[in-house]
């Protein structure tokens, strides 16, 4: 029996604007990876690499070609489709995105409002199981303003992965942490990957993380130029 990619894309084009301001940043894309690869998508600033990402993680609509995500075809696809898909998919940014209101305990439950597990003991369980994974059981009820960045990113990877997503995106998740500090969260987000079978889909800058990939992809303009 042969297993559907993680993500698989054929022919995938996309632009922004129309008429004289139309800009195509995206050139006709064929992409396969498979399940449980870590893979890191690099290339200079405007090469298309966060347009991908949104693409292939169900936050913007395809334009032109086809991306199949865990086997589900996404061009055409109704809004109740990408939304059950999106359950399925766990997303770290450059900008931790962390509640400042809420406590650490809090910030990773919303990981489980969005498949409607949010509440009760088995919840409030979970979410302290995962803190203490990612070294923060000590500070669960700590708010935002109280955590260091390195702390802060740290309660996002949990957030990330409190759902058990199939496929976990990130994009630029080391770019305002030191270079430990940064080799420490993608070294946990590596080790919870792996235990999980999770496939990672990471845009980066950072050349001090490539070791950790099972894959690198280069973009230019667009286009794939290396993989």
């Amino acid at each position: 029996m042969t297993t559907s990619p993680a993500i698989q894309t054929r022919n995938l084009s996309h632009h922004f604007g129309s008429g004289e301001t139309r800009l195509q940043v995206l050139h006709h894309l064929d992409l396969e990876i498979p399940k449980g690869q870590f893979v890191i998508l690099m290339g200079p600033s405007g090469s298309g690499k966060t347009t991908l990402l949104t693409l292939v993680g169900c936050l913007r609509s395809v334009q032109e070609g086809s991306v199949k995500l865990l086997g589900e075809e996404l061009s055409g696809a109704n809004e109740r489709t990408l939304m059950l898909m999106r359950r399925r998919l766990g997303f770290i940014f450059q900008a931790h995105n962390l509640h400042d209101s809420l406590t650490a305990m809090q910030n990773v439950r919303m990981g489980l409002d969005v498949h409607g597990k949010g509440h009760g003991p088995e919840a409030e369980a979970a979410c302290q199981h995962v803190l203490e994974l990612v070294g923060l059981g000590e500070r669960v009820d700590h708010y935002p303003s109280q955590l260091s960045g390195g702390q802060k990113q740290r309660v996002a990877v949990a957030r990330a992965l409190i759902g058990n997503p199939d496929i976990l995106f990130a994009d630029e998740p080391t770019a305002a942490l030191d270079k430990e500090m940064g080799q420490q969260v993608i070294e946990l987000i590596r080790e919870l990957a792996n235990q999980r079978q999770t496939t990672v889909f990471m845009v980066t800058h950072d050349h001090r993380i490539l070791d950790y990939a099972d894959r690198i992809i280069n973009m230019e303009d667009g286009r794939i130029v290396e993989s």
